[in-house]
């Protein structure tokens, strides 16, 4: 079954009270619940016994392994997925995790901005029904070609329906045809408000993208293979939002990020929950250009994943 929420929080307030030695207020400022539910998680971690690694469970395992992550990369929060359980494969347990944070961690009028692709798809097509009245689901970009899966408009209005919430669709094309049509439709009063308004948002969801032959960008048309390819000698590291960034997670000045319709990257580093979920294994790399970019604060990973991530950052650490 899936880690609940309150697991989550219950290992992670006795790893930042029994490891680090904070005070149980300083433990509530840092979750963000009160004091009294510090002390309540804290009673429970004694009586189950999780306190004690020698008796902990795979769970308890699998969050001092996020708890590890946390402090090495600075992120707020890991969540993670293990790949060993025989009821449901990590492949199906994601999504599911991935929606429980996703509730989580929106609040009462939020505004909340939403990219696209399968991974956040799958999160939409099991997110629970909720009533949040007053929350509003921003797209994040403009749009892909008709034909194609997990478009931002579906992304977006599938979670608004589910959560009951405002959805506003951006209705452009995430890449124009050239940096002048760009330009001018940036432009126009509509488009410049709705990507404006982004900075408003508490909350952003989304995945990374991947620079090989096969990504979403070049599946959608947007780029084709060659022009993929040659970003990637010139040091391409991933895709947020439709635009590529480099290894260390800048924005790169290139064509097609001058022809795109998004978000402004530096806008999305300053909304406070950033959250990325990400499935497969192959997008490590990117995910590791994402972290240093400034796109994460809220990660939800595969066992495996946090581990080549803790051992990246160690290796990065002792080198210096």
């Amino acid at each position: 079954m899936p880690v609940r929420s309150t697991d989550q929080i219950l290992h992670k307030a006795a790893w930042l009270y029994y490891t680090h030695g904070l005070r149980q207020d300083e433990v509530a400022k840092q979750l963000g619940i009160s004091r009294a539910s510090v002390a309540m998680y804290l009673r429970r971690a004694r009586e189950t016994g999780i306190v004690s690694i020698s008796t902990s469970t795979q769970l308890f395992a699998d969050d001092v392994l996020a708890r590890e992550l946390e402090d090495t990369t600075g992120l707020a929060s890991v969540w993670i997925v293990p790949e060993d359980r025989h009821a449901m494969d990590s492949a199906a347990e994601m999504p599911v995790v991935a929606a429980a944070v996703f509730l989580e961690l929106i609040k009462k009028g939020d505004r909340i901005g939403v990219a696209w692709g399968r991974t956040v798809y799958h999160l939409a097509d099991v997110l629970p029904y909720a009533d949040l009245q007053g929350v509003t689901v921003m797209q994040l970009c403009g749009n892909l070609g008709a034909p194609y899966n997990y478009r931002p408009d579906q992304c977006t209005t599938e979670i608004a329906r589910r959560l009951n919430a405002e959805g506003i669709n951006i209705y452009a094309p995430l890449v124009l045809g050239s940096e002048r049509l760009a330009d001018e439709l940036r432009g126009e009063p509509v488009i410049r408000e709705q990507l404006a308004a982004i900075s408003d948002c508490q909350l952003v969801l989304y995945s990374v993208g991947g620079c090989e032959s096969d990504s979403h960008l070049v599946r959608c048309g947007a780029l084709t293979a060659d022009e993929m390819h040659a970003l990637g000698k010139a040091g391409a590291g991933g895709v947020i939002a439709g635009q590529i960034i480099d290894r260390n997670g800048r924005w790169m000045d290139c064509a097609h990020n001058r022809r795109c319709i998004s978000a402004d990257l530096d806008t999305i580093r300053t909304i406070p929950k950033r959250m990325m979920v990400v499935e497969e294994d192959a997008k490590f790399e990117p995910l590791v250009a994402a972290i240093k970019g400034g796109f994460v604060s809220h990660l939800v990973v595969t066992t495996s994943m946090a581990r080549r991530l803790l051992s990246r950052w160690n290796e990065v650490t002792d080198a210096a």
